[in-house]
């Protein structure tokens, strides 16, 4: 018996990877809560494991008081009953007693009960606590085993926030994908899923781990596919010079499941950052792109120098001029025609993502919109006294083509410029504001004007489906542009009606 609960204690420690004393210490509250609850809640109890015993003791103590002050029938021992334990007691000492429970003790139980059951007041509850005591010890024990093996998983895991694990696949909860990291159970929520991805029962996850909570139902680990820092990871793994130190990823912006760019840069002059992440052929980028199932990932080299930086961020685009507003962190690009659609990118992803890589608001123009609002910026400005075409040019070259650029300086570094006051430079201001609510006012009302002409199109296309005599019996085209001419709606929007009408 003494054997067998020792060995018991030592197999489910090394099983479970639980402190030994940690086991010790839920044996002795088990059978203290079931004595607690046997023998009653205001009794002085303690329960000690004995290793020679190999069992739990458990110890009754009982204050000894004059008899006449008796109150405590559970704590307290009148002088006269404490004689007959021990002849030397004195008022206010404390007596102990073992209490066996335990059916190897049976013998010993038995002479207690003679010699100190009246005392005690414990004689019936005794019979049962040993049945008592083994079920409540049992549930102490699990749940104390438990929270120990919790304690065991949340201080293994603690430490690897932040770190890339590989799990399994193996159920799911309400969208939330259950990942088995071995030892552990990690949660993939649906936010931190990548909508391109699909996953079933048994597939292996490549996940970060993004935080470790601690829950009552145990450590809760949330895993990501989507933070930004997955790549990272992922290139520390395919790159030997991001792992050593000598490349490092400076920046990261990411849309998860469709495109990224990272920025990187090197300690060594003789290593290039951008040719060690794409590695012989492509091999490296394309392991993180295929881990990432085909999200495409832009590399582009870092640099202190925000014009060369943003440049770089853009890429493929190419840009012909960089304008910066360093007051209000806005870099305005201008690039040729051609480069326009590829500089903004699909959806405007291209400059989105860019624009997070740098950290910097980004506008793109076009040379010839530059051109167009030069020009248009140029006839207003001529109004300002003693403000000649060559001085406008001046300004157009250093950077101020456009009313917001002129709006966004300050009147002194205006005035700085040679040829221009600081009156000048309030009054070319005006007519930037001036310029600028102009064409707000003339976009807004081509807006108000494309709704009106989509909306009276649309009640046309109506009562032309209901009075199909109304069509004018001519083809579409014709019919399209005799519409149009009477209702006053583009021909364009009235054509599917007409079309539609005349069929």
């Amino acid at each position: 018996m003494i054997g067998s609960l020792n060995q018991t204690i030592d197999q489910v420690s090394k099983e479970k990877s639980i402190d030994r004393s940690v086991l010790i210490d839920a044996l002795e509250q088990g059978i203290l809560s079931a004595a607690k609850k046997t023998f009653g809640h205001g009794r002085e109890l303690e329960a000690k494991y004995s290793e020679e015993e190999g069992q739990v003791e458990l110890m009754l103590y009982m204050s000894v008081v004059e008899d006449e002050d008796l109150q405590d029938y559970e704590r307290e021992m009148p002088m006269t009953s404490a004689l007959g334990v021990d002849t030397d007691v004195q008022p206010g000492d404390q007596l102990g007693f073992q209490i066996f429970y335990l059916d190897r003790d049976h013998k010993r139980a038995e002479e207690e009960d003679r010699k100190y059951g009246d005392i005690l007041g414990i004689r019936t509850a005794r019979q049962q606590f040993g049945r008592i005591a083994a079920m409540t010890a049992k549930q102490v024990i699990m749940q104390r085993v438990r929270d120990a093996e919790r304690d065991v998983v949340f201080n293994e895991y603690k430490d690897r926030k932040s770190e890339l694990v590989t799990g399994i696949v193996r159920r799911f909860e309400r969208g939330n994908v259950i990942v088995d990291l071995g030892r552990a159970e990690a949660v993939l929520p649906v936010r931190e899923q990548m909508f391109r991805e699909s996953y079933r029962a048994g597939d292996r996850v490549q996940a970060y781990v993004k935080d470790i909570k601690r829950d009552a139902r145990g450590p809760q680990i949330i895993l990501s596919r989507t933070d930004e820092r997955l790549i990272e990871k992922l290139f520390e793994l395919e790159v030997p010079e991001i792992y050593e130190g000598i490349v490092k990823i400076m920046r990261v912006a990411r849309e998860p499941g469709e495109r990224a760019k990272i920025a990187v840069a090197s300690k060594d002059t003789d290593v290039d950052p951008v040719g060690a992440c794409v590695g012989m052929k492509g091999s490296r980028v394309q392991a993180v792109v295929q881990e990432l199932k085909g999200e495409k990932i832009d590399i582009v080299p870092w640099s202190p120098d925000t014009a060369k930086f943003v440049c770089n961020a853009i890429q493929p685009a190419e840009v012909s001029r960089v304008l910066i507003d360093e007051d209000n962190q806005t870099i305005e690009l201008i690039v040729p025609d051609d480069q326009l659609s590829l500089a903004i990118g699909r959806r405007g992803q291209n400059v989105r993502l860019a624009s997070k890589l740098v950290g910097w608001k980004i506008d793109i123009q076009s040379e010839s919109k530059v051109e167009e609002m030069k020009q248009t910026l140029g006839a207003a400005l001529l109004v300002v006294p003693d403000l000649d075409e060559a001085l406008i040019g001046y300004l157009f070259k250093l950077g101020y083509h456009s009313p917001e650029n002129l709006l966004n300086a300050h009147v002194e570094d205006l005035a700085a410029i040679h040829g221009v006051s600081e009156a000048m430079a309030m009054h070319i201001q005006q007519i930037a504001y001036e310029v600028k609510k102009r064409r707000e006012d003339e976009a807004r009302q081509a807006k108000e004007n494309a709704a009106a002409e989509m909306q009276a199109a649309a009640e046309l296309a109506a009562r032309l489906a209901a009075h199909p005599e109304e069509a004018v019996a001519a083809p579409a085209d014709e019919a399209a542009a005799d519409l149009a001419e009477d209702h006053g709606i583009g021909e364009a929007a009235v054509a599917p009606a007409a079309a539609a009408a005349a069929e």
